[in-house]
């Protein structure tokens, strides 16, 4: 009963061993159809290795067991040719392999260009023109690089008739500083005036040599290498003449202090001193010498007359040219009082000597301090001259002037001035004007100062910004 009631199971039958069902075959054992990838059919046509429109491998592609290359590269020359005949395929590539040569182009010449990186030019592509525009081109200047400097023989040579004999005539007057101190005396002020004397014959010197220099381009004409010319070397030389008549009025101080401690604590000095040079009555003939050589200097050279100008004495501006000179001034006071001096009596005669000859240390001194200051300012290109200040609240006053942010002004030399103003203004009309009116301003305020003739030259440029506010 139990067995009946239980399901019957039926095994499957099985194959035998030595007949595998659906065993595949091996390829040794079997032919390998070469199109099991790409089935042949009707429409399309079957495949030839090499051929443009194959679109499976061929045998040999799959199989390495071909006895041939699976794949042969296309060669140039005849045998490219007789492959592409055997077969009937057309060769896409129409070049021909060229041996590389280090050196040299592909076309045999010379390669100079070889291993160069040339890079890209954008500026040269199509739309550089939309990116980058070239700056318009910049006028050359109107400046030579450097102009020729004369010799010392063609700085002879250049001299006229009237600058040899003024040349001359400084000769004679540095003659007179000569006398002057070889007449002495043991007489201090005489021995001051005779260094004054000297002096003023370096200016006359330095005169005559500015006048023979302008006739050279390069003395006032301007190049890259001098932009002011060769005038500031005129400068320099003013500088150096005040340096010496600061250490020789010290000098002076120095042996006056010794001439008068000499005789002090009991001590009796070397050599004794004559204060009797002339006898009473008589013309002190090196003061007379001194004033006519000083007044011809400062008449016909005209010496120290830009010097005179920069020192800006206003005690002495409303007296005649030649006094209104601080150097000639004081050469010509001393030179007179000295002929004043026989007229006294000797005790007189020796106090005054001595004040006369500190006087004229002291004033040295001074006279040379302040050269250096001012001269050794005009050197570092800065104006030093009186009148800013109220040219710079008359020009605040405009009522187009805002303010004036920026006012510098420069000294170049005895004869030019630079003045360079930054302006904000209201408005952009009438900027012309405006300018126009400023430059009137600083040439008339600032023009007469000192120079040549009482006038000096002002370059003078302004910069406006419109006020945003």
């Amino acid at each position: 009963m139990a067995s009946s009631d239980m399901p019957t199971i039926v095994a499957p039958p099985q194959t035998p061993p030595d007949e595998p069902r659906n065993a595949p075959e091996s390829p040794a054992q079997s032919d390998f159809n070469p199109d099991a990838l790409s089935p042949l059919s009707s429409t399309f046509p079957p495949p030839r290795y090499g051929s443009l429109n194959s679109m499976s491998p061929t045998k040999g592609a799959l199989s390495p067991a071909t006895s041939g290359p699976p794949y042969s590269p296309i060669k140039s020359g005849s045998e490219n040719e007789s492959l592409s005949a055997s077969d009937g395929v057309q060769n896409p590539f129409n070049f021909q392999t060229v041996q590389y040569t280090a050196g040299k182009s592909p076309g045999g010449k010379p390669d100079t260009v070889l291993g160069r990186r040339r890079g890209h030019k954008y500026k040269h592509s199509s739309v550089s023109h939309q990116i980058f525009l070239e700056p318009a081109p910049r006028t050359p200047l109107q400046l030579p690089t450097s102009l020729p400097i004369p010799t010392f023989s063609e700085f002879r040579s250049s001299m006229s008739i009237e600058q040899k004999l003024r040349g001359l005539w400084c000769f004679c007057h540095l003659f007179v500083a000569g006398y002057v101190q070889w007449s002495a005396q043991g007489s201090l002020a005489i021995t001051s005036l005779s260094h004054l004397l000297f002096f003023d014959a370096l200016g006359a010197f330095l005169c005559v040599a500015v006048d023979v220099g302008s006739n050279f381009e390069v003395w006032k004409r301007s190049s890259i290498s001098h932009p002011f010319g060769l005038e500031r070397s005129e400068v320099l030389a003013g500088l150096a003449m005040a340096v010496g008549l600061l250490f020789m009025g010290l000098d002076l101080i120095s042996h006056g202090l010794t001439h008068a401690l000499e005789n002090q604590g009991g001590h009796e000095s070397h050599h004794a001193h004559s204060h009797a040079r002339v006898s009473p009555g008589s013309v002190d003939l090196a003061a007379l010498l001194a004033i006519l050589a000083t007044l011809v200097s400062a008449i016909s050279l005209k010496n120290h007359a830009r010097i005179g100008r920069v020192m800006r004495f206003a005690v002495f501006e409303h007296l005649p040219s030649v006094l209104s000179n601080p150097s000639h001034l004081l050469t010509l006071s001393c030179s007179a009082l000295l002929l004043l001096l026989p007229l006294l009596s000797i005790e007189s005669y020796k106090w005054l000597d001595a004040a006369l000859s500190a006087t004229i240390a002291v004033s040295m001194v001074s006279l040379g301090a302040r050269l250096c200051f001012i001269l050794g300012r005009m050197l570092l290109m800065s104006y030093s001259g009186p009148g800013v200040e109220p040219l710079i609240r008359e020009i605040e006053d405009d009522p187009t002037v805002v303010v004036v942010e920026e006012a510098k002004f420069w000294q170049v030399h005895y004869g030019l001035c630079m003045a360079n103003l930054k302006l904000l203004v209201k408005n952009r009309d009438d900027q012309e004007a405006l300018r126009e009116r400023i430059v009137r301003l600083v040439r008339h305020r600032l023009g007469g100062a000192y120079g040549t003739g009482g006038a000096m030259r002002w370059e003078v440029s302004t910069q406006l910004d419109l006020d945003r506010n």
